[in-house]
């Protein structure tokens, strides 16, 4: 009922730039905050950005002054915009979305497919 599709992943050389991009589509009343994660193998899952329905955005100190986060409301999608990458940026980013159903249903995270991210050196 509700998909999220990634794009924009791919391979870039330290100090490069790429730009994600995930879309939601299905039925639902309304969209709250949406985000990104990423997951490097051997390493936990981080929380890279968050980003509210008022476009109040949130951080992880890593990625502050290098990634920004935005959303186009009109069409239901969530960026993120990557500068000065480093190896260490190298992950699956997963993006996210905390939606409401109906206007009596509690909200529910829905995930994207995830997309590779690779920086080299």
């Amino acid at each position: 009922q509700v998909q999220l599709v990634e794009s924009g992943g791919g391979l870039v050389q330290a100090g490069g730039s790429l730009r994600l991009s995930c879309a939601a589509s299905g039925s639902f009343f309304s969209i709250n905050v949406m985000g990104w994660y990423r997951h490097a193998p051997g390493k936990q899952r981080d929380l890279v950005a968050t980003i509210t329905s008022r476009s109040s955005t949130n951080y992880a100190e890593s990625v502050k002054g290098r990634f920004t986060i935005s959303r186009d409301n009109a069409k239901n999608t969530v960026y993120l915009q990557m500068n000065s990458l480093k190896p260490e940026d190298t992950a699956i980013y997963y993006c996210y979305a905390d939606v409401t159903l109906t206007p009596v249903r509690p909200n529910y995270t829905y995930w994207g497919q995830g997309t590779q991210v690779t920086v080299s050196s």
